[in-house]
C-alpha cells in the first residue's frame, strides 16, 4: 500500500499518455509505485481481459499486438500494437508482476470491427485510431473530409517549435520529472485542446469515451476507489468530465455488432514507424527503445551501436570517431538549448564524424537502428486459428523462422529439406499468404534451385487467419483452395497456372480437379491465343513435375493436345492483325517456340500418325509463315520472326535466309512492310544485332534497301528502324556504325579486304592450329568424348 505520510491520490488516477513513449512509459511505472492502485484499467479492447496474462509468458517478447477480427470474416481486423517502451505494456507488467488485476476498458472489439468499413488489415494504436483503420495505400470512407487535430503539433507550434518530435524530446523524454506530477500537466494542457477544438475531428470519441467511463465505473463497484486509468492523453479530459452511467449507456445503445476473436500476434519495429501508414506511429521506434531500455549513458551506447553497424559494412569507424561524436553531439545540444542530445543531434554527429558528410550510410542507420527490424514473439499457448498452429509447427519442423528483416532463401530441390521449405511456401503464395517472393537465382538457372526472398509482416497474420477458412493444415487449406479456383477459373491461362503451381506445392488431391477443369477449358476455348498463352505453363509444369518426382503424363498429353491445335490454328490467327494485335500474337508465337523447345516429344502411335514430331512439324508451320510474299495478309513483323527463330534453330541455311531478306527488301515491297520484316527478323535485342556483325550479306541487303528508301517514305520506316537498333548494346551498335562506314568488303582505309570476318577483332581467316588445340575442350562440352576428329566436322 501507499507509505505512511505520502500524498494520497487522488482517484480515478488519470494517467494520459502519448502511445508508444518511453517517456510516457517511465512516467506511468513511478506513478503506479507511488499510488500503488488496485487496479489497471488500459485502453485497448475488453475482449483481450482473458489473454493479458500471457504477457507474462516467457515465451512473448515485445513489439506484439492484440488482433481482433470478425470471427467469419478475418479479413475485417484491427491491431492494437504494443512496444517493449509502450506505457500501456509498462503498466500491464507492472500489474502482473503484483497481481493488481488489469482489464481493457476502450470500445469492445466487437462494436468498432462492426462500426468499421473492411479495408484490408488496417492497425490501430490503442485509442488514439480505432481498429480497422486503414492500412498504407487504403482510405476510409470520408476521410478526406475529416481533418485530425494533432495534439502533440499544437502543443509543439505553441511552444515554438517546428518539430513535434523534437518538443515531446525536450519537455518529456529528456526530463527527469515524474509521478503523477507530471500528468496532471499533461491532462490540463489536453483540457485546453479539448475546450478549443471539441473532438477535434474524431467523431467515434464520444462513444470509446462513454465506454471507458463505464468500465471505470464497473471496476469502481468490483475493486472500489483505488484505480488507475492508462488512456492516450487526449481522453483525459472526457474521463474527468461529470457523466451518468445512464447517459453514457444511452449513448451506447443501438451499436452495430459483430463476433469477434481476439489474439497475439508478433509486431515489428518497423510497423510502428509512422511512415508505414499507423495512424499512431513515430518516427524513430529503433530510437525510443535505446532510449527505455538503456540502463545508463544512453548517447555512449547509441553511438557505440552505430559504429558497429558501419564497422559491419565495411566502413572505418574506430573508437575515437565514438568519442568525437559524444563530444560532438553534446555541444550541438547545448548550442541548440537543449537539455539533451537529441536523434538529431546524434544523427548530425554522426554524419560528421563517422560517415564524412556522407548521408548514404545516415540512410542505413535510419533503417536498421533508428527504425529497426525487430519481430515481436508470442507464445505458443497464445489462441490462434488452427491453420496458424500447423504453419508453426511446419515452421518448427523446416527450421524456417519468420523474421522481418528481407532475407534471401537458396534452395536445392535435390535434398528433402529444401524441398519441403519449396512446397511450403508455394503453398501458402497459393492461399495468399506472401511472406516469400520467387526471385531470380545468381547462381544455376535450372530447374532443381530456387531463390526466394522471406519477409514476415504483421499484416500476414491477418492473411493466415482469412485462409482458414480452407482448412486446418496448410496441406488441406492450399487443396481446398485450388479446387475451388479451378472451379470457378473463367480462362484456359488461369487453369494451366494453377495446374502449374498445384505441382509446385505438391497437391497431388487437387491435380485431378484441376485435370477435369483443364481439358474442358482447352475442350471449349478455339481462341489460338489462349491456347498459345496456356502453353508455356502446362510445360512448365512438366518440367518441374520431373524435378519433383511428381506424375506429369496427364499434364504432357494436354500440353501436346494443346500444342496439336496451336500448330493447326496459328498461321491463320497471324493474318489481318493491328499494331497491336500483332505485336501481342508475336509474343505467343515466341512463347509458343520456347514451350515446344522444352516439351517432351510423346511417344504414341497418335503422334506418330498426327505427322511426326512436334517441333519438326512447328519448324514447317514457321518455315510456312517465313515464306508468304508481301502481298499477303500476315505482317513482315511475323515473316521476319519466324525466319529469325528457324535460322537460329539451325533450320534454315544462311543462303536461304539471304535470300528472304531479298525478298521482303524487294523494290515492290512497301518501305513500311519492309521495316516491319526487318524488325522481326532482327528485332529483340543484342542477338540481332550480332548476327548483322557477323553476316556482312545481311547488314548489306539492310543497308542497300534503306538507302533505296524514298525520302516521302523514309519518315514511315524511321521510328521501326529506331525501335529495332536502340534495343542493341552501345557496343553493338558501334561496330555496326563502323561496319557500314566502310562499306561491305572494305578494310579500315576503304581499300578491298581479304576474305573473311570484316568485324574488329576478328583475323582475316580460320587459323586451323589454333583451332585445333581447342577441340578437345569443345568434344567435352558437347558430351562427344575424347576423341580428336577433323576441325571442319567440329566447326561444322
Amino acid at each position: 500500500m501507499s507509505t505512511p505520510g505520502a500524498r494520497v491520490p487522488e482517484w480515478p488516477l488519470l494517467l494520459g499518455v502519448r502511445h508508444h513513449g518511453p517517456g510516457s512509459a517511465r512516467a506511468v511505472r513511478a506513478a503506479l509505485d507511488e499510488c500503488e492502485p488496485g487496479v489497471v484499467l488500459i485502453e485497448g479492447p475488453p475482449e483481450a481481459d482473458a489473454l493479458v496474462h500471457l504477457a507474462a509468458d516467457e515465451g512473448m517478447r515485445p513489439p506484439v499486438a492484440l488482433l481482433a477480427h470478425v470471427a467469419d470474416d478475418p479479413g475485417r481486423a484491427g491491431f492494437w500494437p504494443l512496444a517493449g517502451f509502450s506505457p500501456e505494456w509498462a503498466a500491464i507488467q507492472w500489474a502482473l508482476a503484483r497481481d493488481v488485476p488489469v482489464r481493457f476498458i476502450d470500445l469492445p472489439a466487437a462494436n468498432s470491427l462492426a462500426m468499421t468499413a473492411k479495408a484490408g488489415p488496417g492497425e490501430a494504436g490503442p485509442g488514439e485510431a480505432g481498429p480497422g483503420e486503414a492500412g498504407p495505400g487504403e482510405d476510409q470512407p470520408g476521410d478526406a473530409e475529416r481533418v485530425r487535430v494533432d495534439p502533440l503539433a499544437v502543443l509543439a507550434g505553441t511552444a515554438g517549435y517546428e518539430d513535434p518530435e523534437r518538443w515531446w524530446e525536450d519537455v518529456v523524454e529528456h526530463r527527469s520529472v515524474g509521478g503523477t506530477a507530471a500528468f496532471a500537466a499533461v491532462g490540463e494542457a489536453m483540457g485546453e485542446l479539448r475546450a478549443a477544438y471539441g473532438d477535434g475531428g474524431h467523431e467515434d470519441d464520444a462513444v470509446r469515451e462513454a465506454h471507458m467511463r463505464v468500465r471505470m465505473h464497473a471496476a469502481r463497484r468490483e475493486f472500489g476507489e483505488a484505480v488507475a486509468v492508462v488512456c492516450g492523453a487526449w481522453h483525459v479530459p472526457a474521463l474527468a468530465a461529470r457523466s451518468t452511467v445512464t447517459a453514457d449507456r444511452r449513448l451506447l445503445k443501438g451499436l452495430p455488432k459483430v463476433k469477434a476473436e481476439v489474439s497475439w500476434v508478433p509486431w515489428t519495429h518497423r510497423r510502428l514507424a509512422r511512415h508505414s501508414g499507423y495512424g499512431a506511429g513515430i518516427a524513430s521506434p529503433g530510437w525510443y527503445s535505446h532510449l527505455f531500455h538503456a540502463p545508463d549513458r544512453p548517447l555512449e551506447r547509441w553511438l557505440t551501436k552505430v559504429a558497429g553497424l558501419l564497422r559491419d559494412e565495411d566502413f572505418a569507424v574506430s573508437s575515437a570517431h565514438v568519442i568525437e561524436a559524444v563530444r560532438l553531439a553534446e555541444t550541438l545540444a547545448a548550442l541548440r538549448g537543449r537539455p539533451l542530445a537529441g536523434l538529431a543531434e546524434t544523427t548530425d554527429a554522426v554524419r560528421a564524424v563517422m560517415c564524412e558528410g556522407s548521408d548514404v550510410p545516415i540512410a542505413l542507420v535510419r533503417d536498421r537502428l533508428v527504425v529497426g527490424d525487430v519481430l515481436g514473439e508470442v507464445p505458443a499457448s497464445a489462441p490462434a486459428v488452427p491453420l496458424q498452429r500447423d504453419l508453426r509447427r511446419v515452421q518448427r519442423s523446416l527450421r524456417l523462422a519468420p523474421e522481418a528483416v528481407e532475407r534471401e532463401l537458396e534452395l536445392d530441390l535435390r535434398k528433402d529439406m529444401d524441398a519441403a521449405r519449396s512446397r511450403l511456401l508455394h503453398r501458402l503464395r497459393l492461399l495468399g499468404v506472401g511472406w516469400g517472393t520467387p526471385a531470380a537465382s545468381r547462381g544455376s538457372t535450372g530447374t532443381f534451385r530456387e531463390t526466394w526472398r522471406l519477409s514476415w509482416e504483421p499484416e500476414l497474420s491477418v492473411r493466415v487467419a482469412e485462409a482458414g477458412v480452407w482448412g486446418t493444415t496448410v496441406l488441406s487449406a492450399a487443396t481446398a483452395k485450388a479446387e475451388s479456383e479451378a472451379l470457378g477459373a473463367s480462362a484456359l491461362a488461369e487453369v494451366t497456372e494453377l495446374a502449374e503451381r498445384c505441382l509446385l506445392a505438391a497437391l497431388p488431391d487437387a491435380l485431378p480437379v484441376v485435370m477435369r477443369a483443364l481439358a474442358d477449358r482447352a475442350a471449349l476455348d478455339a481462341d489460338v491465343g489462349h491456347l498459345a498463352q496456356a502453353l508455356p505453363a502446362l510445360v512448365r509444369s512438366v518440367r518441374y513435375g520431373d524435378v519433383r518426382g511428381t506424375d506429369t503424363a496427364a499434364l504432357g498429353e494436354v500440353a501436346a493436345g494443346l500444342a496439336e491445335r496451336i500448330l493447326v490454328g496459328l498461321p491463320p490467327a497471324c493474318a489481318g492483325l493491328d499494331a497491336d494485335g500483332a505485336a501481342e500474337m508475336l509474343r505467343h508465337l515466341e512463347a509458343v517456340h520456347r514451350a515446344l523447345a522444352l516439351l517432351p516429344e510423346p511417344k504414341t502411335a497418335e503422334a506418330a500418325a498426327s505427322g511426326g514430331p512436334l517441333r519438326g512439324r512447328w519448324a514447317g508451320v514457321l518455315r510456312g509463315i517465313a515464306g508468304r510474299d508481301g502481298g499477303s495478309a500476315v505482317p513482315g513483323l511475323f515473316r521476319g520472326r519466324a525466319a529469325r527463330l528457324l535460322l537460329d534453330d539451325g533450320r534454315l541455311a544462311e543462303d536461304e535466309a539471304a535470300r528472304l531478306m531479298r525478298l521482303a527488301l524487294s523494290p515492290g515491297t512497301a518501305p513500311p512492310e519492309a521495316a516491319s520484316w526487318i524488325e522481326g527478323f532482327i528485332g529483340g535485342g543484342a542477338g540481332g544485332g550480332m548476327l548483322l556483325v557477323h553476316d556482312e550479306r545481311l547488314l548489306g541487303l539492310i543497308d542497300g534497301w534503306l538507302t533505296s528508301v524514298p525520302a516521302d517514305a523514309f519518315t514511315d520506316v524511321l521510328p521501326l528502324l529506331r525501335r529495332t537498333f536502340s534495343a542493341y548494346d552501345t557496343g553493338v551498335r558501334r561496330t555496326l556504325g563502323e561496319l557500314v562506314r566502310r562499306g561491305p568488303g572494305s578494310d579500315a582505309d576503304g581499300e578491298a579486304a581479304p576474305a573473311g570476318p570484316a568485324a574488329p577483332g576478328f583475323g582475316p581467316g580460320t587459323d586451323a592450329d589454333r583451332a585445333e588445340a581447342a577441340v578437345p575442350t569443345v568434344r567435352l562440352l558437347l558430351g562427344l568424348g575424347p576423341h580428336r576428329d577433323d576441325i571442319s566436322e567440329v566447326a561444322r
